[in-house]
C-alpha cells in the first residue's frame, strides 16, 4: 500500500520480538503454580486497567462496529486460544522449544498474505523466509515420545496467530491500536468471567483462581503489561508494513526466548540448534537490508505535507 513504511514497521515488530517472549517466560515460572484461567484472565484484565484511561484521557477512538466490530471479536477468541494453548506448552516444554515449534507461522503468515490478502511477496523475501524456516527446523529438536501431546500445542499456537495477524492487519486502518487493545480486553474478560464462574461453581476442573503471593502477582501484572506493550507493538507495526514483510523478521524472537532460556531456566541450546539461531538472525538481517535498499528512492522522493489533524 501507498501508505506502507516498511522499516518502521520492522523496528516496532523487533519491540514486540522482545516482549513477547519475555512475557512467556514469566508464564512459565508461574504455570506450575497459578492456574491457567486464572495467567489469561489477569493478562487481559491488565491490558484493560492500563489503556482504558490512556484511550479516555486522549479522546482516541475505541467505538467499533459494522464489519470491523465482527472482525475485532474474532481476533479477541483467537487471542484468547492462542494465549492459552501456549501458556499450556509452556508447562511442558522449555522456553525456546515452545516459541521455535511455533515459528511454523512465519511461513504460514507468508502464504496467507500473498494469497488471502494479494500482498506483493518477491521471490528474495521468499527465499528468506524459507530459509529462517529452515533454520527454525534446526533449532526444533522434538521429542514427541518425551512430551506427548503438548508438544503439538506451539503448532495450533502457530495457525491461531497466523489468522490473528492476518485479521490485525485488515483492521488494523480503521481502528486506532489503543482502542483496539482496549475494547479486546474488555471483550475477552467478558467471554471468560462466565466460562470461569461455571467451571468453579461446578467444580469441572481444578479451580480457576486461587490465592497467590504478592511476589506472583507482581509477575502476574508484568505478564499483562509485556503482553500489552508487545501486542500494540505488533498493531503498529502491521499497520506500515505488510505481514509479508515482518513474517520473516518474527524469527528473531527464537535468539531472544533462548536467552531467556539460558538466564532464567539454566537450558541452553546445543551445537545444531545455536547454528540454527544464527540463520534465522542471518535472515532477518537480510530482510532488513533489502528493506532498506526497496525504501531508500521513497526516502530521497519528496515527502508530501501530512494533512492538519
Amino acid at each position: 500500500m501507498d501508505s506502507d513504511r516498511p522499516l518502521l514497521g520492522i523496528a516496532l515488530m523487533l519491540g514486540f520480538c522482545v516482549l513477547a517472549p519475555v512475557g512467556d517466560a514469566i508464564a512459565k515460572v508461574l504455570g506450575q503454580s497459578v492456574p491457567l484461567a486464572q495467567l489469561v484472565f489477569i493478562r487481559f484484565l491488565v491490558q484493560a486497567v492500563v489503556l482504558t484511561p490512556l484511550v479516555f484521557f486522549t479522546g482516541r477512538l475505541w467505538r467499533t462496529r459494522g464489519w470491523v466490530l465482527g472482525l475485532v471479536v474474532l481476533r479477541t477468541f483467537l487471542h484468547i486460544l492462542g494465549i492459552g494453548a501456549m501458556f499450556t506448552a509452556l508447562k511442558f516444554l522449555p522456553l525456546a522449544d515452545a516459541v521455535a515449534i511455533a515459528f511454523v507461522m512465519p511461513f504460514i503468515m507468508l502464504l496467507l498474505g500473498k494469497l488471502v490478502l494479494k500482498e506483493d511477496v518477491g521471490s528474495r523475501r521468499v527465499w528468506a523466509c524459507l530459509v529462517g524456516f529452515c533454520g527454525t527446523l534446526m533449532v526444533v529438536q522434538p521429542s514427541f515420545q518425551e512430551v506427548g501431546w503438548p508438544a503439538l500445542l506451539p503448532i495450533f499456537v502457530a495457525v491461531n496467530f497466523a489468522f490473528f495477524m492476518l485479521i490485525t492487519r485488515q483492521i488494523s486502518r480503521n481502528t486506532d491500536p489503543v482502542g483496539l487493545q482496549a475494547v479486546s480486553a474488555f471483550i475477552a474478560m467478558a467471554v471468560m468471567v462466565p466460562v470461569m464462574l461455571f467451571f468453579q461453581a461446578f467444580e469441572v476442573t481444578a479451580p480457576v483462581m486461587i490465592a497467590v503471593s504478592s511476589l506472583d502477582m507482581a509477575l502476574l501484572v508484568s505478564i499483562g503489561l509485556c503482553g500489552t506493550a508487545a501486542h500494540l507493538l505488533m498493531t503498529w507495526s502491521l499497520r506500515f508494513a505488510p505481514s509479508a514483510t515482518l513474517a520473516p523478521m518474527q524469527y528473531l524472537e527464537i535468539p531472544v526466548a533462548t536467552l531467556l532460556g539460558f538466564l532464567v531456566f539454566s537450558d541452553w541450546p546445543d551445537p545444531l540448534a545455536s547454528a540454527g539461531i544464527a540463520v534465522t538472525i542471518g535472515a532477518g538481517i537480510y530482510v532488513i537490508l533489502r528493506e532498506r535498499t526497496i525504501a531508500a528512492p521513497v526516502a530521497s522522493a519528496p515527502v508530501p505535507a501530512p494533512p492538519a489533524e
